[in-house]
């Protein structure tokens, strides 16, 4: 059997979803720490009262989440682009 006849029809390969996997786990991680980050910063200028980290990692989740929307739509393709 050839590579192309292993292949599924519609063209995706189980990499492609190894990677998008990989990617939504990536962006979800590093957007919550950064808004850790961000908040721990705040609250060392709120002097420790623990509101700036919750509002930063609530920001990094959200944040995250709008990353992981925008990565599944260019991997699956919109069709309102």
């Amino acid at each position: 059997m050839t590579e192309q006849q292993q292949r599924k029809p519609d063209g995706s390969s189980p990499w492609k979803a190894v990677g998008l996997v990989s990617a939504i786990g990536i962006d979800l991680t590093v957007c919550t720490l950064a808004g850790f980050w961000f908040g721990s910063w705040l609250d060392r200028l709120w002097n420790g009262s623990g509101i700036g980290i919750a509002v930063g990692v609530l920001t990094g989740l959200a944040v995250g989440i709008v990353g992981i929307i925008v990565i599944i739509k260019k991997i699956v393709g919109d069709p309102n682009e």
